[in-house]
């Protein structure tokens, strides 16, 4: 047996339930007051006057037993016939009420999702927030939010999930209490009072019905609360652990070539197993502790069919009640003791719906968290976009690393149109990441920086959508920007030459082309696009010298013609000769304030 919860436990319990709520509002709330706000509305108050029409219908229904079952009992054949009459269009006009009921809600549920959608992808993808909340899962504890895991998830399952199961819950808890307001004074004037002796003293109870259905209902919403507890947390972590499973499936996926050429199938399926036995043992605790409840509210539910008979049977079997008004009784306390039951009916649900309400708030706070910070951050963090013809420019420049350490301290840094600067240091020294301030996307930076306008970059690792080969080209622009003639010279100056006539196949290019041919591809974006400045960061590492030094040559012609400049990250010495200018990382001691310095000479 619990221990009976003290005072503050008990009110620990009603702030967090607050809490909770909350939290549910401040995720529904913004739907039903945006621009799509009056469908909304009117949907949602559609569905109550139809969840309002059918408890009607049940309370004519309700009705309907006393007669037709008086009529039975009496032999009553022309009753009989007109209230089988009765009843076909009773049925009939609940099932158009059940069918409208069930196509608006899920009409109301799928425009709400939508609109959830758009409006989270909006705010994932806006400011690069989807980068830098992946950034900051490495951050180090304690210098940032924590931020959630699997976006994906959050972005697809559960925001379908707390819409549906929001929907579904409120017009239930609505249903429920409408019917028990319903049925409760129906039931009240059936039950008739309940009169016992006790002490030598004599106690009438009126609408004894209703007092045992309340007790009957609140005994087992309290139990079943008892039992179905642990579920709350179960739920919460099983969506985790099919997320972080379904993600490392999908890398598997995309580094296919990479693992078959390592032969790391094994150790893949290692790490995949043991994703999936964290799967596997959360659901079997879930199951267990569903399997604990259902016991009870299968019980629950059973007994509730019988236990109307069984109190209200004496004064049946006395004569002070007909058949119909039995079975009246039975229909309105099993109407009664559903609604009161809705808690215990729908546990499960609740449990399932809160984990996702928390997952998806977490999600919510990220955001607010990041915005935060950039706010703390945008005095001294600063991009400058001018015009083409201005300077790369650094001021009192620092660099961190998610964890905190810094890489370069108070560096100031000038290029002017036409300084050509190769960007060289070690492996893992942070030339990259000084690429990504440049560029505004660093959110582990400090400083000023200045960049030019019609800049261009070249990652490592170039982005190329699934798709239409024009359309991987043109990325992020659409195919339709440029003219057929356009795109097939682009490729050809990248000496791509045989993909000239496949700019409307369709292929996972990513997959297809090698890694030579995708830094081409990246390339062939430049000379389709014709930048001013442009950051290329180890742009043709897999190309043989030859393709280097052509498709370098037509790079920096490009480039000088636009009156710009070009940055590059390389390590092959035959790149320098490009470049007019060198920034190199140097290490410097242990205990300086960084890791490394950035030393500056002429080629």
């Amino acid at each position: 047996m619990p221990s009976t919860p003290s005072l503050p436990a008990v009110a620990g319990k009603f702030s967090a339930f607050k809490d909770f709520c909350g939290k549910a509002w401040a995720l529904t709330a913004p739907y039903f007051r945006s621009e799509d706000k009056w469908k909304a509305r009117g949907l949602l108050l559609a569905i109550v006057l139809l969840n309002l029409g059918a408890v009607y219908m049940l309370v004519l229904l309700n009705d309907w037993n006393r007669v037709f079952y008086d009529a039975v009992q009496e032999k009553n054949q022309p009753v009989f016939w007109v209230q089988l009459g009765r009843f076909t269009y009773l049925a009939f006009a609940f099932i158009i009420i059940a069918v409208y009921r069930s196509y608006l809600t899920q009409l109301l549920q799928i425009r709400w999702r939508a609109w959830m959608t758009a409006h989270y992808l909006q705010r994932w993808l806006a400011n690069h927030a989807f980068y830098k909340m992946e950034l900051a899962r490495y951050a180090e504890s304690g210098s940032h939010p924590a931020t959630p895991d699997n976006p994906d998830q959050r972005l697809q399952e559960d925001l379908n999930l707390f819409t549906g199961y929001t929907l579904s819950l409120s017009m239930g808890l609505l249903n429920a209490v409408v019917t028990l307001l319903s049925f409760v004074g129906i039931l009240w004037s059936l039950s008739g009072p309940f009169a016992f002796s006790l002490g030598g003293s004599s106690f009438n109870i009126p609408g004894f019905m209703v007092w045992m259905a309340v007790l009957y209902c609140v005994v087992g919403s309290v139990i079943t609360h008892y039992i179905g507890r642990p579920q709350i947390k179960l739920n919460f972590m099983q969506q985790r652990y099919e997320a972080d499973f379904r993600h490392h499936l999908v890398r598997v996926r995309e580094y296919s070539e990479s693992i078959a050429l390592d032969k790391g199938e094994a150790v893949e399926r290692t790490q995949l197993d043991t994703r999936f036995s964290a799967v596997l043992g959360n659901y079997l605790s879930l199951i267990k502790k569903q399997k604990n409840l259902s016991w009870f509210t299968n019980f629950f539910g059973q007994a509730a069919v019988v236990f109307p008979f069984i109190v209200a049977a004496p004064r049946f079997f006395s004569g002070a009640i007909q058949l119909g008004q039995l079975m009246q009784i039975a229909s309105a306390f099993g109407r009664v003791q559903d609604s009161l039951s809705w808690f215990v009916d729908n546990y499960a649900s609740l449990a399932a719906w809160r984990a996702t309400t928390d997952r998806l708030t977490s999600f919510e706070e990220s955001f607010k968290a990041l915005a935060q910070s950039e706010r703390a951050q945008s005095a001294i963090n600063t991009v400058a976009t001018g015009d083409a013809t201005s300077a790369l420019a650094t001021q009192d420049l620092t660099l961190a690393l998610p964890t905190g350490t810094v890489l370069l301290a108070n560096v100031s840094l000038h290029a002017d149109a036409g300084d050509n600067v190769l960007l060289k240091g070690p492996s893992g020294s942070g030339k990259s990441t000084l690429f990504r301030a440049f560029a505004g996307i660093w959110p582990f930076s400090r400083g000023r920086t200045s960049l030019p306008g019609n800049t261009m970059f070249i990652p490592q690792r170039p982005y190329f959508p699934d798709g239409r080969l024009r359309d991987a080209l043109a990325y992020p622009q659409p195919a339709t920007t440029y003219s057929d003639e356009a795109l097939r010279q682009a490729l050809t100056d990248a000496l791509l030459p045989q993909l000239a006539d496949l700019l409307d196949e369709e292929d996972a290019w990513s997959q297809k082309l090698s890694g030579g041919e995708q830094q081409r591809l990246a390339i062939a974006r430049v000379f389709l696009k014709n930048p001013t400045w442009l950051f290329a960061d180890e742009a043709t590492s897999a190309l043989d010298e030859a393709a280097e030094k052509t498709l370098y040559e037509r790079l920096l012609a490009r480039i000088q013609k636009a009156g710009g400049a070009m940055v590059s990250i390389a390590h092959r010495p035959a790149v320098a000769a490009f470049h007019g200018r060198q920034w190199e990382m140097e290490k410097l001691p242990e205990g300086s304030p960084a890791l490394y310095q950035l030393k500056q000479t002429r080629i």
